[in-house]
């Protein structure tokens, strides 16, 4: 569960990033889940004195909460449908095969290529 000042806005913009459903939407409390039938679910919940997180973590700042992974087949691609749907890129990026992204509450989250050799 990400808490956010607005549980609706942020539904929107992970089941887009996604191509998920909103499946409960009230007034503090959203989630989404993927399409078909669904077990799982990513929820959202109204925090009126939600602070936004600081990517990297420094000390006596707002930590991150939760840190979502999303494998991607193509990383610039992944990025630019991202971006597209709200998300911007942090200034730090640890790595060249992951992208570290922020979700328009401030949310860290990863966009990142599988480079272990197959086999």
């Amino acid at each position: 569960m990400l808490e956010t000042p607005d549980p609706h806005a942020l539904a929107e913009f992970y089941a887009d990033l996604m191509d998920w459903k909103i499946v409960k939407d009230e007034p503090d409390f959203v989630a989404v889940a993927p399409l078909g039938d669904h077990v799982e679910y990513l929820a959202f919940q109204r925090s009126p004195d939600y602070e936004q997180p600081i990517w990297p973590n420094k000390a006596h700042k707002q930590q991150m909460q939760l840190h979502l992974d999303f494998e991607v087949p193509d990383l610039e691609t992944a990025v630019t449908a991202a971006t597209r749907a709200g998300a911007t890129q942090a200034d730090h990026q640890p790595q060249e095969t992951v992208r570290v992204m922020l979700d328009p509450d401030g949310h860290p989250f990863c966009l990142y290529v599988d480079d272990t050799p197959p086999g």
